[in-house]
């Protein structure tokens, strides 16, 4: 099968933003990629491409974990035990 045209990137983009953020609909992941766009008329297939890849690696790169979220409360209920030992230093 030849070169993965951009329309293909486009559709494998949104199945992967699918199956990454199943919460998310359709329209909240393109409305945040494509939203500095204003009238999406002109848009080629390839700065749709463009745009919803640079959102998806922006969603990776700012999105936590449910592991991280709970290591996060896990260290704050801890955070007396901390001070206590960054006082025993002192």
């Amino acid at each position: 099968m030849g070169r993965k045209t951009e329309y293909g990137q486009i559709v494998q983009l949104l199945i992967e933003l699918k199956d990454d953020y199943p919460s998310y609909s359709l329209g909240q992941h393109l409305s945040t990629a494509l939203g500095d766009y204003g009238d999406l008329w002109g848009v080629s297939d390839k700065e749709i491409a463009f745009a919803l890849e640079k959102y998806k690696t922006e969603l990776e790169c700012n999105t936590v974990s449910d592991e991280e979220v709970d290591k996060i409360v896990k260290d704050a209920e801890n955070l007396d035990k901390l001070f206590q030992e960054e006082e025993d230093y002192d």
